[in-house]
């Protein structure tokens, strides 16, 4: 009777490989003069120099892609996931002030496909290379057993750095200052869950059907829209000093995240007005869903809301550098986040 090797239980070592090969030539366009180590170390190196900094306060989070995923295997098209994953990670630390430095991405599956991984990290890296942040390492788990063939997940975790004297948390939000918004490309990388359950569950579209409401993109090409990066914006902002206080829009809307920032005895009234991507129509649409609901799942077009004293120049410096921003609102005495209006 003749034994088993680790491919018979599910493991491609050699498939492995072949995917750290595949993607090592993007990963290292990332590299910059502070990564003193080489791929396949057993850690990553990276020199702590922080020049024009005084004090410098590390700041980390971590996130995942979620159910977006799902959309991605459907389409089977794994290139825009990466992109999400930093950028998400980004703007979370984009909020305190922080640039990013380096970036650590994991990635799980039930059966590797080298190419899938490899479209995933080259994602990843070309996200890094975006926002001027070293793709340090990371490590790609395949689980037979765990996960089903064909599935994967993928988190990553961002590490930037913040002057002490120039953190951004809130604390000097006031009421009477100004929230100016920043589009989204879409759902960005929430309200996949409800999404699906609308679109592919009640509705029974597929990803590759059109619908008026969209244009000319597919359902697949509406969702899979690369959740935006804030960082070139707004640090021009922050370096004039004319940001009090953040808020990345992502799970739990504009009333789940904007409430974060805010000190206590404020609130703020938020004027809807701004575009709303078509698939955020479409969804309600053929859902049913309240507006109520709608504003607590997804970011309807606002994808980042910065608060300022100064909001009608937060605008026009936003305005001359390309983007298209909107007023949101204001903050206001009190603990409540209202809505002037119904609908948006």
């Amino acid at each position: 009777m003749s034994g088993i090797d680790y491919r018979d239980s599910g493991v491609n070592i050699d498939e492995g490989l072949r995917a750290v090969d595949l993607m090592k030539k993007e990963v290292k366009r990332t590299f910059n003069k502070n990564v003193l180590s080489e791929l396949g170390h057993f850690g990553g190196l990276f020199r702590a120099d922080f020049p024009g900094m005084t004090e410098p306060v590390l700041v980390g989070s971590m996130d995942g892609v979620g159910t977006k995923l799902k959309v991605a295997a459907l389409k089977n098209d794994y290139t825009t996931v990466g992109r999400d994953l930093v950028n998400h990670c980004v703007n979370d630390i984009l909020v305190q002030g922080a640039h990013p430095l380096f970036f650590l991405d994991y990635i799980a599956c039930g059966k590797l496909d080298a190419s899938v991984a490899a479209d995933i990290v080259t994602g990843l890296a070309r996200a890094c290379s975006e926002n001027d942040c070293a793709l340090l390492g990371g490590e790609t788990a395949e689980m037979p057993g765990f996960y089903n063939t064909g599935d994967y997940d993928v988190a990553g975790t961002i590490i930037g750095a913040v002057d002490k004297g120039k953190i951004i948390d809130g604390t000097a939000v006031a009421p009477g200052h100004g929230i100016v918004g920043l589009p989204s490309s879409g759902l960005h990388t929430n309200g996949y869950s409800l999404a699906r359950a609308v679109l592919f569950e009640k509705a029974a579209l597929s990803v590759n059907a059109h619908h008026a409401t969209l244009g000319d993109d597919t359902v697949g090409e509406a969702l899979l829209k690369v959740h935006r990066s804030y960082l070139k914006q707004v640090m021009p902002l922050l370096d004039q000093g004319l940001v009090t206080g953040m808020a990345h829009i992502t799970g739990g809307g504009i009333p789940g995240n904007l409430v974060r920032i805010l000190p206590d005895g404020c609130g703020a009234s938020i004027t809807p007005g701004w575009p709303v991507p078509p698939v955020f129509k479409l969804i309600k649409e053929l859902g049913g869903i309240a507006e109520v609901e709608m504003r607590r799942a997804f970011n309807l077009g606002a994808g980042f809301l910065i608060v300022t004293p100064e909001p009608a120049e937060v605008f026009k410096l936003l305005s001359q550098a390309g983007e298209k921003p909107f007023h949101a609102g204001v903050i206001t005495q009190g603990s409540s986040i209202e809505y002037e209006e119904e609908g948006a």
